[in-house]
């Protein structure tokens, strides 16, 4: 039987001990828990590189909202773009690279790439989805734009070092992983020894009115003991038997609960200080290489780049200046609009090219192709805009910015094809790839069809019957031939397939957009016969009358839907327009 002493000691002891656990896990969580951050900066001897890029690997590393504290001479900025966009400006200039955190948590990785001295400034690429500039000194707070991988640009004006000083500040990811367990250890046996007296009583009794009158086992009962030894144990014998015994029961909870203390306590040091894993320098997994699936453009990117667009050629045509018009504007778009300002430099009354306006987007098309040149479109409507038109911007290399290629009215009565917001893929024109056409196929009849009035491809493709383009064109060509009774007509509408390009839409078809150029053809039919020319086309041909024969060049800007294989829908024209390009004497 333990006493009564015996009892309130242990009980003591485990309260004791009970309370030691419970102010270890309260400690792990207030006095002793590892600070909310972690602060590390590159090696002070970090080479000066032209550009210095933060590489995606570290950015992920660590997750949310970052802070990151810049040093540099003069004006600098900080740009975000996805990680291959980055590689591809980068290109083979000399740079940088913040690769991850040392493994002792002490100073960042950085890695030096050999390479030319200079770069353009990166200042005003459509890459670039933020950019925030500093002077001096900057303290950035890294927020990702959107979901992805996503890398920093540093740089000056391409020529000076870009900033090196770095120091980055994110979440400490150091836990206290024995701090709960011991609060709770510690609240069990805490509330184990305010029990412990009155449990032992209880026992005690239950062992008191279990034994014989004689003090051994109950009458006619007979126990293993009993057995054993032939007789009962003096009673001093078994008050010392029973006094070791709740002697050894403290010694085993007082050395349990040590030791749950020490290891507890040892686990909450060491979470302060186990580094993260740093990524290793090159190494990435077959999932990492592939080329991520997101568009080229965000919504936020596309709109700049239309308001851009749109003040440029806004800006050339308000001059009649086409090179107000070269930052933005390339390939037949430029070669359309500077024909049109010679045009209405002699001929007041030509009209104009459609405004481009950028205030109202209809749709878009964005492609998640990642290679150089990119193609998206974009529908807008704006003032001037009697019908939405469909905008073709390209990209041809990283370092350029995206500059309008063509512009087209959507056809009057035909619906733009409903296209995946989150971007789509490009296709090859002169493959078919679950199409019912190639795109290069799509063109050629379309050529086909404006050249012929009988063509074959008459009823595979089809324009809505309030479209204009095909019946027009097929009239004024007409019209055309039956006035020059004293000339012969050929006309030729050919595809261009340097400027072809094919993307995906939702139902498994495919939208291409391309250029066809138009030529109209004239031969006297009789010696001394003659042709005349209007005023627009005399301007390029430096006269208004030939016996020797004369060539009209027209620029088609057009778009076509090609449906998927399989259906039974024709092709449709969804956008097209032409302008006179050039005019010349045989």
């Amino acid at each position: 039987m333990i006493g009564i002493p015996v009892r309130l000691k242990t009980a003591a002891t485990l309260a004791l001990l009970g309370l030691l656990a419970l102010l270890a896990g309260i400690g792990q969580l207030t006095f002793w828990a590892p600070a909310e951050t972690v602060t590390v900066s590159a090696p002070g001897d970090t080479k000066a590189a032209p550009l210095t890029v933060i590489d995606e690997k570290l950015i992920a590393l660590h997750g949310g909202a970052m802070k990151i504290n810049i040093k540099g001479e003069g004006n600098f900025l900080v740009a975000t773009g996805r990680p291959d966009d980055v590689d591809a400006w980068v290109g083979k200039t000399a740079h940088t690279t913040v690769t991850g955190v040392s493994e002792d948590q002490k100073s960042l990785q950085v890695a030096s790439t050999e390479g030319e001295a200079t770069a353009p400034s990166p200042a005003g690429s459509d890459l670039w989805v933020t950019v925030e500039n500093g002077s001096g000194e900057l303290d950035y707070t890294w927020n990702p734009p959107a979901g992805g991988d996503w890398t920093l640009l540093l740089a000056s004006d391409g020529t000076k070092a870009a900033p090196s000083s770095i120091s980055m500040t994110f979440p400490n990811k150091a836990t206290m992983p024995w701090a709960v367990p011991l609060i709770v250890l510690g609240i069990l046996v805490i509330l184990a020894g305010l029990a412990f007296p009155f449990l032992a009583r209880f026992l005690s009794e239950r062992r008191g009115k279990g034994k014989g009158p004689d003090g051994g086992t109950p009458e006619g009962g007979s126990g293993p003991e009993a057995a054993r030894t032939g007789d009962a144990q003096p009673e001093g014998r078994r008050g010392r038997a029973a006094g070791s015994n709740g002697q050894a029961l403290r010694v085993s909870l007082a050395a349990g609960l040590a030791t749950v203390l020490v290891a507890g306590s040892a686990a909450g040091a060491q979470a302060t200080t186990t580094p993260a894993p740093s990524p290793a320098q090159g190494s990435s997994s077959a999932a990492a290489e592939e080329a991520p699936v997101v568009p080229v453009l965000l919504d936020a990117q596309l709109k700049r780049v239309l308001e851009q667009v749109a003040s440029a050629v806004a800006a050339g045509d308000a001059a009649r200046d086409a090179a107000k018009l070269a930052p933005r504007v390339d390939q037949m778009e430029l070669q359309v609009r500077t024909q049109n300002y010679k045009i209405r430099s002699s001929v007041s009354a030509y009209e104009a090219r459609m405004p481009v306006q950028a205030s109202k987007l209809l749709s878009s098309v964005v492609t998640t192709q990642r290679s150089w040149p990119r193609t998206v479109l974009a529908v807008t409507q704006g003032e001037g805009n009697v019908v939405p038109q469909v905008l073709t911007l390209t990209q041809v290399s990283p370092r350029e910015n995206y500059k309008l290629t063509a512009s087209a009215p959507l056809q009057p009565g035909t619906t733009f094809p409903s296209i995946p917001r989150d971007g789509t893929a490009s296709a090859d024109p002169a493959g078919k790839d679950g199409l019912a056409y190639s795109g290069t196929e799509a063109l050629a009849a379309l050529a086909d069809r404006l050249t012929t009035a009988d063509s074959a491809f008459k009823d595979k493709l089809v324009e809505t019957g309030s479209s204009p383009y095909i019946a027009g064109a097929l009239a004024y060509q007409a019209d055309t031939i039956a006035a020059g009774t004293s000339a012969t007509f050929k006309v030729t509408h050919t595809p261009v397939p340097a400027l072809t390009s094919v993307l995906r839409t939702s139902d498994g078809g495919a939208l291409v957009i391309g250029r066809l150029d138009f030529a109209l053809d004239g031969t006297p039919k009789a010696s001394g016969d003659k042709l005349l020319l209007d005023d627009d086309s005399a301007v390029f041909a430096g006269g208004k009358e030939t016996t020797t024969g004369m060539v009209l060049t027209f620029a088609e800007s057009v778009a076509v839907y090609i449906p998927p294989a399989g259906s039974t829908e024709p092709m449709k024209l969804i956008a097209a327009t032409r302008g006179l390009v050039g005019a010349s004497f045989k």
